[in-house]
């Protein structure tokens, strides 16, 4: 591994530390989702992403939507890193009255550009966003990560036709394709295969990754957009619930936050990573 991974992969780690602290503290759901998305957050806003947190709002800055809203405390996490807000915030992860809601909400943080949660809807939004900046002449980026099970939504088959139809190739859709969603596994639920011909025949270019190798993902994002006049697609193959190993590619880390021992087991598997 390069110098350069290994620094991603020690953010990674203290990623996954703040996620699980801030949902055991909480005791709330969905740190599996949270977690097999830790590698593409820190690759896109410690290294692939123009942003300043100086300056959330500025003009010409690449915008990020995550559509699976429930992993939020994955994203509080990354900008905390990032100093969009103070780190001690994070306390106050999904408690009464914080700033810090369990799905992602739009002005209660710097950083956070949409409200998300009802899943199929971050698509759509990005795509609005994308032919925007396109009329606009603005040579900012929409990313935009969406969960596997939101792929059976027909709103976001919808948003894939219009930014296929309408060549946004200023837009980046990259799924967390852990194959698991709310009652069983993806392929059992609705089979998304063949997943990437699907969004080739609506018009995207696409590709497929390990979602949790650092080297496959700033590869696949070095290069922005993969074909000209297609908007582009990465199919992140990752694990739900990457890095603890009582959890990890189970249905339970959706809905449950870990125990007193489980949180303790956690903490030592994630100081040997």
């Amino acid at each position: 591994m390069s110098k350069d991974n290994k620094k991603y992969k020690k953010i990674a780690i203290e990623i996954r530390r703040e996620i699980l602290e801030m949902i055991f503290s909480s005791r709330t759901s969905h740190i599996g989702s949270a977690l097999s998305c830790v590698e593409i957050l820190t690759a896109l806003y410690f290294k692939i992403l123009n942003i300043d947190p100086n300056n959330p709002q500025a003009q010409n800055r690449d915008r990020f939507i995550l559509s699976k809203g429930h992993a939020v405390s994955a994203l509080y996490a990354i900008l905390a890193s990032r100093k969009f807000f103070a780190k001690s915030l994070l306390k106050q992860f999904c408690k009464n009255g914080s700033s810090l809601p369990g799905h992602a909400s739009h002005n209660c943080v710097p950083g956070v550009e949409v409200s998300t949660g009802s899943l199929g809807h971050g698509l759509t939004m990005a795509d609005g966003i994308a032919m925007a900046g396109k009329r606009d002449k603005k040579n900012y980026r929409v990313f935009v990560l969406l969960s596997d099970g939101e792929c059976d939504e027909g709103s976001t088959w919808e948003a894939i036709l219009f930014a296929g139809h309408h060549k946004l190739d200023n837009l980046v859709a990259i799924v967390d394709y852990n194959k698991w969603q709310a009652f069983g596994r993806t392929k059992d639920v609705l089979d998304l295969e063949p997943f990437a011909d699907k969004w080739r025949d609506f018009g995207w270019s696409a590709k497929e990754i390990n979602g949790h190798n650092f080297q496959e993902i700033f590869k696949a994002l070095g290069k922005i957009p993969f074909q000209k006049n297609k908007p582009s697609v990465l199919i992140a193959h990752t694990i739900k619930a990457k890095g603890l190993s009582f959890m990890e590619d189970k249905l339970e880390s959706h809905y449950r936050s870990p125990s007193e021992e489980e949180y303790k087991k956690a903490i030592k598997e994630l100081e040997k990573l």
